[in-house]
């Protein structure tokens, strides 16, 4: 799939704890705390909000009306950046798990409608965060989450907006963890945004994902 260049178009800056953000903005950001998560993050919302950006955030159902709490007390007037459109707050069945399942060609064209239509809304940059613990759900189709996590570098090249997915480590397995550090070329780790050094590029990483299928389907 042809991509254009990160060095061939210009970067709004962006910030996240304190450093701005390179070409490369698919980050997977890892947490063993919720404080921990909002302490990093609700700075890099509220400048958004603040520089007329806008958030989209897909959440847990069960946290959707906390999530509106702390980004309230770290300082977002969140009712009315929604009332103006400026935020978005799905859950997780508006989003990942549509239709009772995960349809990961269905979630590619999400983020892509997402991003897009940010600019046609007339907002210089969607700052996106996902919340990915609905892949524990047992939902058909939540397998291919690595696969889509990968699959994710094809398109967001093609775009400035950052892209986080958030990932609690109390709730993922040690394989999980390290196959999902190896899609995404920015991670965030101890509160520290770092180029990761074991990214593995889509083509090579869907082959070997392909193999391990192959090899399973055989034992």
């Amino acid at each position: 799939m042809a991509m254009e260049s990160d060095s061939a178009r210009p970067h709004r800056e962006v910030l996240l704890a304190g450093e701005p953000l390179k070409a490369k903005r698919h980050l997977c950001a890892f947490f063993r705390t919720v404080d921990e998560e909002y302490e990093l993050l609700l700075p890099f919302i509220r400048d958004g909000v603040e520089l007329g950006e806008r958030a989209f955030h897909i959440v847990d159902p069960a946290q959707r009306d906390s999530h509106f709490d702390r980004l309230e007390r770290g300082g977002i007037d969140a009712a009315t950046a929604a009332q103006r459109d400026q935020l978005e707050v799905r859950v997780w069945d508006e989003a990942y798990l549509r239709a009772g399942r995960f349809d990961a060609d269905a979630m590619l064209a999400l983020i892509q409608e997402v991003l897009d239509g940010g600019k046609l809304k007339g907002f210089p940059l969607t700052r996106l965060i996902a919340h990915m613990e609905w892949a524990l759900d047992d939902r058909p189709g939540v397998t291919e989450l690595v696969e889509y996590e990968t699959r994710l570098n094809y398109v967001l090249p093609m775009y400035d907006d950052p892209v986080i997915c958030t990932y609690d480590l109390a709730r993922f397995g040690a394989g999980t963890v390290i196959d999902i550090l190896r899609t995404h070329p920015t991670v965030i780790v101890g509160g520290i945004v770092q180029d990761n050094p074991f990214f593995v590029p889509p083509d090579e990483l869907l082959r070997e994902l392909g193999q391990r299928t192959g090899e399973s389907a055989l034992t």
